[in-house]
């Protein structure tokens, strides 16, 4: 019976120890991101009838264009993780960069179209409008803020050599992070800007 139970064992822990416990951390710090939207997002969908849109304030081409650069940036991510695969220390590196270039861009033009609104008079506390848009551009701002610091992160350490074909879960994990940046990003665009 102890020789089924070994066997069983050893056969089993190649499965679980083939995926390492941080990409697994970075699995579930997602899903508990999906949740923190979801009621952001679910709660604006809500209540979107009781809050008028001023139409004449936001700028769909501007934001438009940023969130293309977001996209362009998700390609960027791709392409550096792509690269650390095949050990492609100066891919990984100019794909983190670019990275990390598009994602400051982004928020360059987040702030640019804060501003604006704020000119327009649409202030987080001006109206049940303002504070939804405030609170659910804002945060999504902050995480992408958080992945640009973390880009950064991980390139310095690309400069460094510390990553390789055998060694690129960090790379990975951000990757991750990033992607879903993006995605949050595509919801919000069209739930707030083109419906």
């Amino acid at each position: 019976m102890s020789q089924v139970s070994t066997a069983n064992h050893t056969m089993a822990g190649p499965m679980t120890a083939g995926t390492d416990s941080r990409k697994i951390a970075m699995w579930l710090f997602i899903a508990s991101e999906v949740i923190f939207f979801s009621g952001l997002i679910g709660s604006y969908v809500l209540y979107r009838s009781r809050l008028p849109k001023p139409e004449h304030a936001l700028n769909v081409t501007l934001v438009g264009v940023n969130t293309f650069i977001l996209i362009l940036s998700s390609l960027m991510m791709v392409r550096a993780f792509a690269a650390v695969q095949r050990d492609d220390q100066r891919g990984l590196r100019i794909g983190l960069l670019l990275t990390m270039l598009f994602g400051s861009l982004f928020l360059a033009g987040q702030a640019y179209e804060f501003s604006s609104l704020f000119r327009e008079g649409i202030t987080p506390s001006s109206s049940l409008f303002g504070s939804a848009f405030f609170t659910l551009t804002g945060f999504h701002g902050a995480h992408v803020l958080v992945g640009v610091l973390w880009i950064l992160v991980v390139l310095i350490k690309a400069l460094g050599g510390h990553y390789s074909a055998t060694n690129y879960v960090a790379v990975e994990a951000v990757g991750l992070y990033w992607h879903f940046v993006d995605l949050v990003w595509i919801m919000l665009f069209t739930i707030i800007y083109l419906l």
